[in-house]
């Protein structure tokens, strides 16, 4: 049980190197757009850490405090892609530097309180 645990936290990290890959790429391109890998990492890391906020292996203490820090910086990731998402279809321009720079921080957020926290 132990193992299928670790490799779910695995592809839970996955999920965020993906995003913030993605992200990555397009700003070392200069096009600051919003890709469907994004979309996709995102919803890895909100499955798989759905997965891993149930208590499954007993014995496992849950930190109910980073497992709440993570589902909003997760939420606020997901609104960010979305609006941004709308907002590039609906007019075909790159979205605005702000969003997409709010992008890339909350998924190094993430990550990072996923990690060191």
């Amino acid at each position: 049980m132990d193992l299928l645990r670790n490799v779910v936290v695995l592809v839970h990290i996955v999920g965020f190197a993906i995003t913030f890959g993605a992200w990555v790429a397009e700003a070392a391109a200069q096009r600051f757009r919003f890709t469907r890998p994004m979309e996709y990492g995102l919803l890895l890391s909100l499955l798989t850490g759905l997965a891993l906020a149930a208590p499954w292996p007993d014995g496992i203490d849950l930190n109910y405090t980073k497992i709440g820090v993570k589902l909003v910086l997760l939420l606020a990731l997901g609104a960010v892609l979305g609006i941004g998402s709308v907002r590039q279809r609906r007019t075909g321009q790159p979205v605005p530097r702000a969003l997409f720079v709010a992008a890339g921080l909350l998924s190094v957020s993430a990550a990072g309180v996923a990690v060191i926290w």
